[in-house]
């Protein structure tokens, strides 16, 4: 069950990224729409990361949200911000990919 709550957080943190690229672009009250979606879903995510490391290990745990973390917001910044989609890009995503779902497969 902590795996999904943990698999739950890193989505968070993605949607906490995603807010401030929205932040940034934004201005006005738009702008503070965005900023106070930032807070909550950093707060939930932390909130979340917290209840999966009751029972995961900490290097695991934390490893793992980063790189959901990390792999969604690059995803997000190719499909919705158009960051730019170069072979070695996706090739580094994918690696990190490999490397999250080893760090599962190894973690007791």
């Amino acid at each position: 069950m902590n795996w999904i709550i943990l698999i739950i957080a890193g989505l968070f943190e993605v949607a906490f990224a995603s807010c401030l690229g929205k932040v940034k672009e934004t201005t006005g009250n738009e702008m503070y729409w965005w900023f106070g979606g930032f807070l909550v879903c950093l707060t939930v995510s932390m909130l979340l990361l917290i209840k999966a490391t009751e029972t995961l290990p900490i290097g695991t745990a934390y490893a793992v949200w980063t790189g959901i973390g990390a792999v969604g917001t690059a995803l997000v910044g190719i499909f919705i911000f158009k960051d730019p989609a170069s072979f070695w890009r996706v090739f580094f995503i994918c690696t990190l990919i490999g490397s999250v779902i080893g760090l599962k497969a190894v973690s007791h």
